[in-house]
């Protein structure tokens, strides 16, 4: 009992406090630790529940892409394309070049006697038939010629029917033996003196009358007038360089053009055969077609500067829509190519396999490789790999594979493959500029 009352106790409010403050703290982080464990598992398990449900509903959403080759296969999104139907024709084959309109004779008027020039008969750009009045010459000093020359040969008319009275009377005497041999024959030189004078009288008149003539000055040729050169009450010579004006024929009319030497073997051998080859002018852009004619001949050699040679056609220009040394583009058509495939250019795709198209069907993109047989304008003729009836893409390719689905809707204002009136290009299977440039165009199918 002495023992157990030897032990010390804490006092209250000394010991026991400072123990029970130590275990306080512990207790309490424990408590807050729990508190943020539980907070980040919850965390966890919505952000988990949350991206599962967005998961869920992304799928079951109509039209979702599948991964994959971009999306473009049977789960892909359908591409709203145009497209148009491959029709059976035929396309012409044109030789293109460069020409300039040339006047079929262009002469420069001139007065071919000296004279006063009192009326003008024309107006500057005026159209005249040969043989119109175009000036006049005062033709009085003509006139006054003619009167004179005429005169002389009265008086020399009747100096020789005098010569020829005394002949016939010198032959009388001469038989019977009054008058020598020599006088009669001198009086028989006398009377062919003046069948000389009256003849030379004779031209005189007639040189005077052309004077006269020459003095009213009329068209050479049927054509248009140019400027008027010389005003009325001028004199004006023969000799004058510069003339009074100047006439242009335009109708006929016809154009020069040059064409690379490589096309000089089918051109010839089609003039030889006697066949009529068709050449369209075009306008300076070489977009609106001013008129047709026809291919006269071709030059006796070739340009070795340039490598082309040179044709003429004839134009029979009755809208004078030719004028002279007008720059035109010449479309020579060579040949036509018969039952083609024909789409349109827009259609025509380019890659390292070489050409192809996007064929709908079942409103299904497909790649159709192609062999190109003729371009002439916006239309292409093929001669392999599409079958007449087929639909092509026309716009839309660049959203394009192989096996895209496509909502395909016709070209609008047409039902086939548009046609140019005269094409720009000549060479079968040349790129041209129709083709699509947009998107995938150029590039490989995938």
């Amino acid at each position: 009992m002495g023992q157990l009352n030897s032990i010390d106790l804490p006092e209250p409010g000394t010991g026991g406090a400072k123990a029970a403050s130590n275990s306080a703290p512990t207790k309490s982080r424990w408590w807050l630790w729990t508190i943020v464990l539980g907070l980040i598992v919850v965390g966890i398990w919505y952000f988990r529940s949350s991206r599962n449900a967005s998961q869920a509903s992304d799928a079951a959403a109509p039209g979702a892409t599948s991964k994959g080759k971009g999306g473009a296969g049977a789960g892909g999104p359908v591409v709203p394309v145009v497209v148009v139907t491959a029709q059976r024709g035929d396309l012409p084959v044109y030789f293109n070049g460069l020409g300039t309109v040339t006047a079929f004779n262009t002469v420069t008027v001139r007065s071919r006697v000296d004279g006063q020039l009192i009326n003008v008969a024309f107006k500057e750009g005026q159209f005249v038939h040969q043989g119109d009045l175009l000036a006049q010459i005062d033709p009085r000093p003509f006139q006054v010629q003619l009167e004179q020359a005429m005169g002389q040969l009265a008086k020399d008319q009747a100096a020789r029917k005098d010569a020829e009275v005394n002949l016939e009377r010198f032959k009388l005497l001469f038989k019977e033996g009054v008058i020598p041999q020599q006088q009669l024959d001198t009086q028989a030189s006398l009377v062919g003196q003046s069948d000389g004078a009256i003849a030379s009288d004779q031209s005189q008149i007639d040189n005077a009358k052309l004077q006269l003539t020459y003095s009213r000055i009329t068209a050479p040729i049927s054509g248009r007038i140019g400027l008027r050169l010389v005003d009325a009450g001028n004199i004006v010579h023969a000799s004058d360089p510069g003339g009074l004006l100047v006439i242009t024929q335009l109708q006929p009319i016809s154009v020069i053009f040059s064409l690379p030497q490589d096309q000089l073997p089918q051109v010839n051998a089609k003039l030889r055969s006697g066949v009529q080859l068709v050449v369209d002018a075009y306008d300076r852009d070489d977009t609106a077609k001013i008129t047709s004619g026809k291919l006269q001949t071709i030059d006796n050699q070739i340009d070795i500067t340039t490598g082309t040679y040179k044709l003429k056609s004839v134009f029979t220009n009755e809208d004078n829509a030719l004028f002279p040394n007008q720059f035109v583009n010449v479309h020579l058509l060579v040949d036509t190519k018969h039952n083609l495939t024909i789409v349109p250019a827009a259609a025509i795709q380019r890659g390292p396999q070489g050409t192809y198209v996007y064929a709908a069907a079942d409103n299904t993109a497909k790649i159709r490789t192609v062999t190109i047989s003729q371009t002439t304008g916006d239309s292409v003729g093929l001669s392999a790999g599409l079958n007449v009836g087929d639909v092509v893409v026309i716009d839309g390719q660049d959203k394009l594979q192989d096996g895209t689905k496509i909502n395909p809707s016709p070209a609008s204002g047409a039902n086939g493959p548009a046609r140019s009136a005269a094409p720009p290009s000549s060479s079968p299977g040349a790129p041209q500029a129709g083709t699509p440039s947009k998107g995938r165009a150029g590039g490989s199918p995938r």
